[in-house]
């Protein structure tokens, strides 16, 4: 019986195998987008990202921290040691939104603890760009302060502060003294009380600590 010769084989096309190369990438591409458009879109539509974008670009003097803090000297310091997070601040303050409206302002000078408050903890102080700020000046310096929202009180309202919100501060560093000295000067004042006696003549009432900036 005479075997039946084999069907000659059909050349792959290369062509197709370019296309279908081309349809695999596409596909991927395609797929990894529906992942990343959400983030990218609220990239593009962050009200607080475009306005420090626009804010930093426009200005030359405005400087940005590695954390994102932007901050413009209005008043260069006295020089020489800076507040650190075991110290209390003695300044002067105004808290603004980008829009103007003005959410805060000392009517004198005002006590701040320096550390930034933090809820795992519970310990008491003010928003970490706040902190930051204070560190960054010395005695006598007033500077204006952009604190983005990561920095700030994030997706959270606080009174007068929307969600989400950046926070302009101008600040004026007054001066700073360890926290440790303020409560040993009020164990002393309250001991005086105590015992019958007035402060001397000429000693204000020692700061207290602890008031968070943006009350």
């Amino acid at each position: 019986m005479a075997s039946i010769p084999p069907k000659p084989k059909r050349a792959v096309d290369s062509r197709a195998l370019v296309f279908l190369a081309i349809g695999i990438i596409v596909g991927a591409l395609l797929t990894l987008a529906a992942f990343e458009a959400p983030s990218a879109w609220r990239a593009l539509n962050d009200p607080a990202r475009a306005f420090l974008s626009k804010n930093r670009s426009s200005d030359s003097t405005v400087v940005e921290t590695a954390s994102g803090l932007q901050y413009k000297i209005l008043k260069p310091g006295k020089g020489g040691a800076k507040p650190t997070d075991a110290d209390v601040a003695l300044v002067n303050y105004e808290g603004k939104l980008t829009d103007g409206t003005t959410f805060d302002k000392s009517e004198q000078p005002t006590p701040m603890p320096v550390v930034a408050a933090d809820e795992k903890t519970g310990r008491q102080g003010v928003v970490p760009g706040f902190s930051e700020a204070l560190k960054l000046m010395s005695k006598g310096a007033k500077y204006r302060f952009w604190i983005k929202p990561s920095l700030g009180y994030g997706d959270k309202a606080a009174g007068p502060i929307p969600a989400h919100s950046v926070l302009v501060f101008d600040l004026e560093l007054l001066d700073f003294l360890p926290e440790s000295v303020i409560r040993q000067m009020q164990m002393q004042q309250q001991q005086m009380q105590q015992q019958g006696m007035g402060p001397p003549p000429g000693a204000g009432a020692p700061p207290p600590a602890g008031a968070p900036a943006g009350k």
